[in-house]
């Protein structure tokens, strides 16, 4: 295991909600990653780490590999890979978004 996948193990491992975005939570610099953070807020989720991939181009394609999925945004909750933007929209109008940060 190289050192960037150590590095996001022990990021999504000790942190509760972890989101990797393009952007920050207070700019994102895409629309799927603004749309994972208005997700995350109407979920009533304060406490989120969020990492730019776009500081760090070994984070950028390590997340791909650490969780076999090609894009960003990539929410983890209590270590476990949760989805894309996509997945968690479907999610939140479902409520098991809320239900899983809550939990």
């Amino acid at each position: 295991m190289s050192d960037v996948q150590i590095w996001i193990k022990e990021t999504v491992t000790q942190n509760p909600v972890v989101l990797f975005m393009k952007g920050t939570a207070q700019f994102p610099q895409c629309g799927f990653s603004g749309k994972a953070m208005q997700l995350l807020k109407a979920s009533g989720i304060e406490n989120i780490v969020t990492i730019n991939v776009l500081d760090d181009p070994e984070v950028r394609q390590g997340i791909k590999d650490y969780s076999k999925w090609p894009t960003v945004p990539q929410l983890y909750v209590n270590g476990e890979f949760v989805g894309g933007s996509d997945i968690m929209n479907e999610m939140f109008e479902s409520g098991e978004l809320q239900a899983l940060l809550n939990a």
